[in-house]
C-alpha cells in the first residue's frame, strides 16, 4: 500500500519522511479508535450525540480508525446542477449519490435536504445521513457570495440524519448575520442529539493578492478557531496553499510566530496549524477534496489526503473528484483516499 501511495505522490514522496518542527505532535489530540472516549467524552455533548457521532466513525472502510472519509454532493445548488453533473448525468439522481457513498465505503453522506429526503426511507438507516442545511446558490444575478437556509434542524432529525453542516463564509460582509444565524442552529441540534459539521470557507475580494490568500494557513485557521468556538464537532476547511495572509492584507492580529518556527514555511506544517486552530485537534479537522481537474485527481486526492494526516487532521471530504466520473472510478479515488489513513507506513509527522 505504501509503495503505491510513495508511486502516486511521484516527486512529492517526501511528503512522506518530513518530521514536523513547529507544534510538536504530541501537543495535539489525535485521531484513533478511543477517539469518542478519549476526547469527546468531558464535553458536555449529550450522550445521542455522541452515539451519532460514533455511528459516523464506525461506517464504512475506515470504521474503528477515528478517520473520517465522507461523500458531500451540494454542488448542485452551490454551484448549479449542469456545472456539477454534465460530467456524468447519473448523479442528477439522489439515489446514485448515496450509492457512491455506500459502494465507495465512506463513513457518511453529506447532502441537500432534496437529496437525502428523496432516498431517505431506503438508506437513512444504512449509512449516517448529514443534512447540509444552507447553501450558495448561484441564479441570483448577479452573484450573491451569501449563504440562505434552505433547510431545518428538524428536517434533517426528521428524516434520520444524524449530523448536520452548514457553511459560514468568515471574512465577509455576511458573517456576522450568518454566525447569529447557524449558532442557535448547532445548539438545537446538540439538543436533538445529532453533531455539527461546519464549513469554515473565507470569502473576500480583498484576500486575494498576489496569490489566494482564501487558501492561507493563518486566515484559514482562524477560521477554523471561530468554527469550534460556535461548538462545531467536524471543521471542513481547504487545505492551505501558502500562509502570510494576514501580512500580506495588512488588517487584523497576528504573531511573528505564524511565521516562522511555529509554522515553519511547508504544507504539512500550514495543516498543523488549521489542527492547532481545532482546539488542537479535540474537534476533527476534515480538508476538502476540491474540484476535479481531470486525469491527475487521483494524484492530487492522495497528496491531500497524506497531508491531512500526517499534519494530525482526521480526513478528507471529497465531492467532484469523485462523483464528476463514471462509479467505478469514483469508487476508486475514494479507496484510494482511505487507503491513506489505512496505511500504517504513513505516519504523522
Amino acid at each position: 500500500m505504501i509503495d503505491r501511495i510513495a508511486e502516486l505522490l511521484g516527486e512529492e514522496s517526501q511528503l512522506l519522511d518530513y518530521a514536523c518542527t513547529g507544534i510538536e505532535r504530541q501537543r495535539l489530540h489525535l485521531p484513533g479508535s478511543d477517539f469518542i472516549d478519549r476526547v469527546l467524552l468531558p464535553s458536555d455533548r449529550s450522550p445521542t450525540t455522541l452515539r451519532n457521532l460514533g455511528l459516523l466513525f464506525n461506517t464504512g472502510r475506515l470504521a474503528g480508525t477515528g478517520y473520517l472519509s465522507i461523500l458531500p454532493v451540494d454542488q448542485g445548488v452551490e454551484h448549479s446542477g449542469g456545472a456539477s453533473f454534465a460530467p456524468n448525468p447519473d448523479y442528477f439522481d439522489p439515489e446514485k449519490i448515496v450509492e457512491l457513498a455506500i459502494e465507495g465505503g465512506c463513513n457518511g453522506v453529506a447532502s441537500t435536504a432534496g437529496v437525502l429526503g428523496a432516498v431517505a426511507r431506503k438508506y437513512a438507516h444504512r449509512i449516517p445521513f448529514i443534512l447540509k442545511i444552507n447553501h450558495n446558490e448561484l441564479l441570483t444575478y448577479p452573484n450573491m457570495f451569501d449563504q440562505a437556509l434552505f433547510s431545518s434542524v428538524e428536517r434533517a432529525f426528521d428524516m434520520g440524519a444524524v449530523g448536520i453542516g452548514a457553511t459560514i463564509y468568515f471574512g465577509s460582509l455576511e458573517s456576522h448575520r450568518q454566525i447569529v444565524e447557524i449558532a442557535p442552529l448547532f445548539q438545537r441540534a446538540h439538543e436533538l442529539g445529532m453533531f455539527t459539521v461546519l464549513w469554515c470557507y473565507l470569502r473576500n475580494p480583498a484576500f486575494k493578492g498576489d496569490r489566494d490568500y482564501h487558501a492561507s494557513a493563518d486566515l484559514t485557521g482562524q477560521a477554523n478557531h471561530l468554527g469550534v468556538t460556535l461548538q462545531a464537532d467536524i471543521i471542513k476547511q481547504k487545505q492551505p496553499e501558502c500562509n502570510g495572509g494576514y501580512t500580506a492584507i495588512e488588517f487584523g492580529k497576528t504573531h511573528k510566530r505564524i511565521y516562522g518556527d511555529l509554522v515553519p514555511d511547508h504544507p504539512i506544517e500550514w495543516t498543523r496549524y488549521q489542527v492547532a486552530n481545532c482546539y488542537m485537534g479535540r474537534a476533527g479537522l476534515i480538508n476538502s477534496g476540491g474540484a476535479s481537474k481531470g486525469t491527475d485527481d487521483l494524484a492530487q486526492a492522495v497528496r491531500t489526503a497524506v497531508i491531512n494526516k500526517r499534519a494530525g487532521g482526521t480526513g478528507l471530504i471529497s465531492g467532484r473528484k469523485a462523483f464528476q466520473k463514471p462509479m467505478k472510478q469514483g469508487v476508486e479515488l475514494l479507496n484510494a483516499i482511505q487507503d491513506v489513513y489505512l496505511c500504517p507506513e504513513v505516519t504523522i509527522a
